[in-house]
Protein backbone atom coordinates (compact mmCIF):
# COMPACT_ATOMS: atom_id res chain seq x y z
CA UNK A 1 0.00 0.00 0.00
CA UNK A 2 1.30 3.43 -1.15
CA UNK A 3 0.48 6.61 0.71
CA UNK A 4 1.27 10.02 0.18
CA UNK A 5 2.68 12.01 3.45
CA UNK A 6 3.45 15.23 3.96
CA UNK A 7 7.38 15.53 3.49
CA UNK A 8 7.72 16.87 6.91
CA UNK A 9 8.76 13.60 9.30
CA UNK A 10 12.26 12.10 10.02
CA UNK A 11 13.41 8.52 8.89
CA UNK A 12 12.22 7.41 12.04
CA UNK A 13 9.21 9.03 12.77
CA UNK A 14 8.36 7.67 9.42
CA UNK A 15 9.45 4.20 11.14
CA UNK A 16 7.54 4.59 14.01
CA UNK A 17 4.41 5.30 12.27
CA UNK A 18 4.65 2.76 9.81
CA UNK A 19 5.48 0.28 13.25
CA UNK A 20 2.16 1.86 14.69
CA UNK A 21 -0.12 1.21 11.85
CA UNK A 22 0.95 -2.27 11.33
CA UNK A 23 0.56 -3.11 15.13
CA UNK A 24 -2.95 -1.38 15.25
CA UNK A 25 -3.76 -3.82 12.15
CA UNK A 26 -2.27 -6.94 13.91
CA UNK A 27 -4.55 -5.57 17.31
CA UNK A 28 -7.22 -5.48 14.94
CA UNK A 29 -7.31 -8.75 13.10
CA UNK A 30 -5.08 -10.96 14.55
CA UNK A 31 -5.67 -14.02 12.93
CA UNK A 32 -5.29 -12.29 9.17
CA UNK A 33 -2.25 -10.11 10.50
CA UNK A 34 1.31 -9.74 11.87
CA UNK A 35 3.92 -7.76 12.91
CA UNK A 36 6.22 -10.64 13.97
CA UNK A 37 9.79 -10.68 12.65
CA UNK A 38 10.67 -13.65 12.85
CA UNK A 39 9.24 -16.38 10.58
CA UNK A 40 8.72 -19.03 12.55
CA UNK A 41 6.28 -16.27 14.73
CA UNK A 42 4.14 -15.60 11.42
CA UNK A 43 0.62 -16.50 10.74
CA UNK A 44 -1.25 -14.35 8.18
CA UNK A 45 -0.02 -11.37 6.12
CA UNK A 46 3.33 -9.67 7.32
CA UNK A 47 3.01 -6.22 7.62
CA UNK A 48 6.68 -5.07 6.94
CA UNK A 49 7.38 -2.05 8.57
CA UNK A 50 10.86 -2.53 8.02
CA UNK A 51 10.04 -1.79 4.21
CA UNK A 52 10.59 2.01 5.54
CA UNK A 53 14.17 1.43 6.24
CA UNK A 54 16.44 3.75 4.78
CA UNK A 55 17.70 1.32 1.94
CA UNK A 56 14.59 -0.39 1.07
CA UNK A 57 13.06 0.43 -2.29
CA UNK A 58 9.52 -0.98 -3.53
CA UNK A 59 8.48 -1.64 -7.03
CA UNK A 60 6.99 2.06 -8.57
CA UNK A 61 3.42 1.66 -10.19
CA UNK A 62 4.05 0.09 -13.67
CA UNK A 63 7.75 -1.23 -13.07
CA UNK A 64 8.67 -4.64 -14.65
CA UNK A 65 9.49 -8.20 -12.63
CA UNK A 66 12.51 -9.69 -14.16
CA UNK A 67 10.35 -12.71 -14.96
CA UNK A 68 9.58 -14.96 -17.41
CA UNK A 69 6.17 -13.89 -17.19
CA UNK A 70 7.41 -10.08 -17.48
CA UNK A 71 4.48 -9.23 -14.27
CA UNK A 72 4.03 -5.91 -13.68
CA UNK A 73 3.42 -4.08 -10.44
CA UNK A 74 -0.04 -2.84 -10.94
CA UNK A 75 -1.60 -0.03 -8.57
CA UNK A 76 -4.84 -1.51 -7.60
CA UNK A 77 -8.42 -0.15 -5.73
CA UNK A 78 -9.39 -1.94 -3.01
CA UNK A 79 -12.54 -3.63 -4.79
CA UNK A 80 -10.00 -4.87 -7.13
CA UNK A 81 -8.26 -7.06 -5.01
CA UNK A 82 -10.58 -10.30 -4.50
CA UNK A 83 -10.47 -11.17 -8.16
CA UNK A 84 -7.07 -10.35 -8.43
CA UNK A 85 -4.36 -12.72 -9.59
CA UNK A 86 -0.62 -11.35 -10.46
CA UNK A 87 -1.04 -13.45 -13.67
CA UNK A 88 -3.33 -11.27 -14.69
CA UNK A 89 -0.67 -7.90 -14.76
CA UNK A 90 1.91 -8.61 -17.16
CA UNK A 91 3.40 -7.12 -19.86
CA UNK A 92 1.12 -8.11 -22.52
CA UNK A 93 -1.76 -6.95 -20.29
CA UNK A 94 -1.36 -3.55 -18.83
CA UNK A 95 -1.67 -1.78 -21.92
CA UNK A 96 -4.49 -2.57 -22.16
CA UNK A 97 -5.74 -1.93 -18.75
CA UNK A 98 -3.80 1.42 -18.80
CA UNK A 99 -6.19 2.61 -21.76
CA UNK A 100 -9.51 1.21 -19.71
CA UNK A 101 -9.17 2.94 -16.12
CA UNK A 102 -6.24 4.98 -16.68
CA UNK A 103 -3.99 5.90 -14.19
CA UNK A 104 -4.95 4.58 -10.91
CA UNK A 105 -1.92 6.53 -9.41
CA UNK A 106 -3.31 10.31 -11.29
CA UNK A 107 -3.90 12.45 -8.26
CA UNK A 108 -1.71 10.70 -5.28
CA UNK A 109 0.39 13.87 -5.23
CA UNK A 110 -2.30 16.04 -4.54
CA UNK A 111 -3.58 14.98 -1.36
CA UNK A 112 -0.77 13.82 1.45
CA UNK A 113 -1.89 12.61 4.73
CA UNK A 114 -0.75 13.43 8.48
CA UNK A 115 1.65 10.98 10.53
CA UNK A 116 0.56 13.03 13.37
CA UNK A 117 -2.71 10.48 14.43
CA UNK A 118 -0.06 7.71 13.52
CA UNK A 119 2.76 9.02 15.53
CA UNK A 120 0.21 9.45 18.88
CA UNK A 121 -1.35 5.74 18.31
CA UNK A 122 3.29 5.12 18.62
CA UNK A 123 3.21 7.12 21.38
CA UNK A 124 0.24 5.18 23.37
CA UNK A 125 1.59 1.89 22.20
CA UNK A 126 5.09 2.60 23.76
CA UNK A 127 3.87 3.70 26.98
CA UNK A 128 2.05 0.41 27.19
CA UNK A 129 4.85 -1.56 27.18
CA UNK A 130 5.30 -2.01 23.37
CA UNK A 131 8.98 -0.88 22.11
CA UNK A 132 10.47 -0.51 19.16
CA UNK A 133 10.55 -3.97 16.92
CA UNK A 134 13.29 -5.72 15.28
CA UNK A 135 15.44 -3.25 12.51
CA UNK A 136 16.95 -5.15 9.60
CA UNK A 137 19.69 -7.34 10.18
CA UNK A 138 22.62 -5.06 8.63
CA UNK A 139 21.31 -1.81 10.52
CA UNK A 140 23.59 -1.09 14.11
CA UNK A 141 21.63 -2.32 17.12
CA UNK A 142 19.29 0.61 18.30
CA UNK A 143 18.40 1.79 21.63
CA UNK A 144 15.70 -0.68 22.88
CA UNK A 145 15.15 -2.88 20.04
CA UNK A 146 14.40 -6.68 21.10
CA UNK A 147 17.01 -9.64 20.53
CA UNK A 148 17.92 -9.98 17.09
CA UNK A 149 17.98 -13.80 17.06
CA UNK A 150 15.09 -16.33 16.03
CA UNK A 151 13.21 -17.23 19.51
CA UNK A 152 14.11 -20.72 18.49
CA UNK A 153 18.06 -20.24 18.63
CA UNK A 154 17.85 -17.50 21.85
CA UNK A 155 20.11 -19.17 24.65
CA UNK A 156 18.27 -20.00 27.68
CA UNK A 157 19.46 -19.22 30.93
CA UNK A 158 20.85 -22.55 32.67
CA UNK A 159 18.74 -23.94 35.18
CA UNK A 160 19.66 -23.23 38.62
CA UNK A 161 20.71 -26.26 41.01
CA UNK A 162 19.53 -25.99 44.43
CA UNK A 163 22.93 -26.32 46.68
Amino acid sequence: MNVRIEPRWTFEEVRRAALALAREVERRVPRLATTAWWKEERRGVFLDYNQNAKDRTVAAAYSIRPKPHAPVSAPLTWDEIADAAPDDFTLKTMVARFKRIGDRHRGIDDAAGSLEPLLELSARQARDGQGDAPWPPHYKKQKGEPPRVMPSRRRRAPARTAS
